[in-house]
């Protein structure tokens, strides 16, 4: 792919696929009932965000939670938050840890990648595993996108309040992974639930959050424990689509946080691998923001430990300057990443480590 085709990708990502022009809202607020309301002013209208959108009504963007546990693995219960009795007449328990999944931009609920991690979860442990769909607000153009995610995050705040009057959940046993956009909603969930357990963002979404204030973005505030794998820092004109800033309290680096080994396929090959078309275009354009939740949901299960060193930068790692484990200074990526976090107090802690081109990377 030329240059110049990356360039009109991108510019079609940001705006729209027809070329037409794009109504930006003036500066203004909307309210949606018990979520708030929502300003396009500072901190959301910034150098970083010169095109800014209201988000879309939750009817618009049509969130559904779907929840698997043990007991219905394969059947999948679409939470109605709109009927009171439907939380205890599900298998959801509030004595189960609960993990909370979302996808990013051009997505829904129904990825195979949501699947795979679901399933990885369940064999894992006993989980309530909630997959959130908001694949009528994750549409183009990737302006209007990054303004839902306000709206679901607010929603997923509003489904774990109700988990914990109908279902006697508690915020700490939660834990909200998201990829992409997906981990910033995170963060507005986490904003909006004293005591939230615990988010994973897998890849932050870069463009139009990097840089910006922390209410915009996923940061440490936002849960207990924060983690974040970064493995598409590079530029956006480059096709990086993830972001290299610090977000949580332990951030992962695979591979230095970009180029990650076995994404430097050409596009038949890419085809090849995946199966289809339409997978292959996304890992040939994707690969490395993709592989993010590739290296968790191996994680989940894996006896390999995906250990990072605490360093200053990955040239520092790669000349093998923080090779030492000592003073808790390794860390795991991916769902362990709990069991060996920073120092009380301490926040974007960076941990490097390598990967292998295939799976199983670690």
């Amino acid at each position: 792919m030329g240059t110049s085709a990356l360039i009109g990708l991108l510019l079609c990502l940001v705006y729209n696929v027809s070329g037409k022009a794009v109504v930006v809202h003036k500066r203004s607020s909307t309210c949606y009932g018990d979520l708030g309301c929502f300003s396009t002013s500072s901190p959301f209208f910034s150098l970083q965000r010169p095109i800014n959108f209201l988000p879309q009504s939750p009817a618009k963007i049509n969130a559904r939670f779907l929840l698997y546990t043990r007991q219905n693995h394969d059947n999948v219960h679409f939470i109605n938050m709109n009927d009171y009795t439907d939380i205890t007449n599900s298998e959801f328990s509030g004595g189960r840890p609960t993990k909370i999944v979302s996808h990013g931009f051009l997505e829904n609920g129904f990825v195979k990648w949501m699947k795979d991690m679901k399933d990885a979860f369940l064999t894992e442990g006993d989980y309530n595993v909630i997959l959130v769909d908001w694949g009528g607000g994750s549409k183009l153009p990737y302006t209007q996108a990054t303004a839902n995610t306000r709206v679901v995050g607010a929603l997923i705040a509003k489904l774990i309040k109700l988990l914990q009057e109908r279902g006697d959940a508690k915020p700490q046993d939660f834990h909200i992974i998201g990829h992409s956009l997906g981990a910033h909603i995170a963060g507005y969930a986490g904003e909006r639930t004293p005591n939230l357990g615990r988010i994973t963002g897998l890849d932050p979404a870069g463009p139009y959050f990097a840089g910006t204030d922390k209410l915009v973005r996923l940061d440490p505030t936002d849960a207990t424990f924060v983690d974040a794998i970064h493995s598409d820092g590079s530029p956006l004109i480059t096709l990086g689509f993830g972001m290299m800033q610090a977000v949580g309290h332990a951030d992962y680096y695979p591979n230095g946080g970009n180029n990650q080994p076995g994404c430097d396929k050409d596009p038949i090959s890419s085809v090849l691998v995946e199966g289809s078309l339409y997978d292959g275009g996304k890992q040939y354009v994707a690969c490395n923001h993709l592989r993010s939740y590739s290296y968790f949901t191996e994680s989940i299960n894996s006896r390999c430990p995906f250990t990072g060193y605490r360093c200053k930068d990955f040239d520092s790692f790669q000349k093998g300057l923080c090779s030492d484990c000592s003073n808790n200074n390794c860390g795991q990526m991916g769902l362990h990443a709990d069991l060996h976090k920073p120092r009380a107090g301490t926040v974007n802690t960076k941990y490097y480590l390598d990967t292998s081109d295939n799976r199983p990377f670690c």
